[in-house]
């Protein structure tokens, strides 16, 4: 039984069970509730599911890009649990678990998340039948360059800033689909466990950290001021 968490946007979700089809899951909406929020989700999902954390075989979590707030929360409580319980930890890019969600056998998935600044996080996915083909690797693009780089999809997924979704649109040939269907869920994290290309297993989940693929506003904000990358927590510079 599977324990899945995403916390990677302002729409945290927990889901429990073995399949996408049959979980239970709990949706909480408004980033700054997920520190506050994410422990009672698991506790409610639990229950839903009729079991405890004893019944758990293992933890999937969405790894980013995405809030770095939410994301630190998310790889808190999933370390904890990997500690207090011993339990696998796998993670999957939270764009390929947006993808996931609306993708047909053989479609090329073109997943999008707002990066701010006028940037957004992309990534390109063809769900095979047996596998996930990685195929634009998760990164920060401008909107022309993505359109460069990213091949067409048959199916663009996400939220990003009304230009580059207008500009994705044009290129593309279809509409954007948006949030809650085009958001990350949990559920669909289970269903990268075990699927080659999928999602992958953490083997030293002490030193992890998720995919934040930039820095946080406020660390580009004293790193700007300050000429120089900003001190980690032990006071040595990264």
């Amino acid at each position: 039984m599977w324990l899945a968490i995403e916390t990677a946007t302002g729409r945290a979700s927990v889901a429990v069970g073995r399949s996408p089809a049959e979980a239970a899951e709990e949706v909480l909406a408004g980033a700054r509730r997920h520190a506050a929020g994410l422990l009672t989700m698991i506790s409610a999902t639990l229950d839903r599911a009729g079991i405890t954390l004893d019944d758990l075989t293992g933890l999937a979590l969405s790894d980013g890009p995405g809030s770095f707030t939410g994301l630190r929360v998310g790889a808190s409580v999933a370390k904890a649990l990997v500690h207090a319980r011993g339990l696998p930890l796998w993670t999957a890019p939270s764009l390929m678990v947006r993808a996931s969600g609306v993708a047909r056998e053989g479609d090329t998935v073109l997943a999008l998340a707002d990066a701010l600044r006028g940037e957004v996080y992309a990534a390109a996915y063809r769900f095979d039948p047996e596998e996930v083909v990685t195929l634009l690797a998760p990164s920060v693009y401008r909107p022309e360059t993505l359109i460069a780089a990213a091949p067409r999809p048959s199916i663009l997924v996400g939220e990003a800033p009304t230009a580059a979704v207008e500009a994705l649109e044009r290129w593309s040939g279809c509409r954007v689909v948006g949030p809650p269907d085009g958001g990350p869920r949990a559920r669909h994290l289970i269903g990268l466990v075990g699927r080659r290309g999928g999602a992958a297993r953490v083997m030293a989940v002490e030193g992890w950290a998720p995919e934040y693929g930039r820095p946080a506003e406020a660390q580009a904000r004293w790193e700007a001021v300050h000429g120089r990358p900003m001190p980690d927590p032990l006071g040595s510079s990264r």
